[in-house]
Parts: C-alpha cells; sequence; structure tokens
C-alpha cells in the first residue's frame, strides 16, 4: 500500500505466536498480529485488542499524529511505565485494518 512519495507502508497478516511481557507481567498473547512494515522504521506488531490485558493499562494524556496513519493513543502500565503501548482509535482510512489493534514499544518474545 502506498502511503506518498516515497514512502511506503504495507500491513500483513501474521501468524507467530507473541508474548508481551513487562516487569513479570503479561500484558499480552496473540497468534493473530498485524505486521506493519514502514519506510523508515523496524516492523511494528500491531495486537487484536482482544488479545491485550487492557484491565492492567490506563489511558495516558499523550497523543502523536502522524500524516500516514493518523492520531495515535496511548497506554502505560498501571503503577509501571508510562506509554508503552498506542493504538489508533481513527486511523486513515488506508491502513484501517490496524484500528484499535495495540503496539508495544517492547519487542514482543515468539
Amino acid at each position: 500500500m502506498a502511503a506518498g512519495r516515497g514512502h511506503r507502508i504495507e500491513i500483513t497478516q501474521g501468524t507467530d505466536h507473541l508474548r508481551i511481557e513487562i516487569e513479570g507481567r503479561l500484558l499480552a498473547e496473540s497468534s493473530r498480529p498485524l505486521l506493519l512494515t514502514e519506510t523508515g522504521y523496524p516492523v511494528r506488531y500491531y495486537l487484536p485488542p482482544q488479545d491485550v490485558r487492557t484491565e492492567l493499562l490506563t489511558p495516558s494524556e499523550t497523543h502523536t499524529f502522524c500524516p500516514f496513519k493518523g492520531t495515535a493513543s496511548y497506554w502505560s502500565l498501571a503503577g509501571g511505565p508510562q506509554d508503552i503501548a498506542w493504538a489508533y482509535p481513527e486511523p486513515h482510512p488506508e491502513v484501517a485494518q490496524i484500528k484499535d489493534h495495540f503496539c508495544f514499544h517492547t519487542a514482543p518474545e515468539a
């Protein structure tokens, strides 16, 4: 999928079993991540919200804007590190697949 002149974003369905643990707490486990490949960035894993233990996360005040994806909202670990995950509640139509999927700063364990 083309995102703009010289910038590309491609989203593919992954099947690897992934786990996200922070401070000894299992935050997410999924066998159906979306893999987002974007020019200039490492591959990012976007996990379905059903596979994320959202009860352990607290919405953050942080928001960032990407001209290719839209505005991201961030979450922190309750009583722990801040802004550990983000999601796009209203992504641009070209990347609609990632809507509400969580991406973590911590690399997932396969």
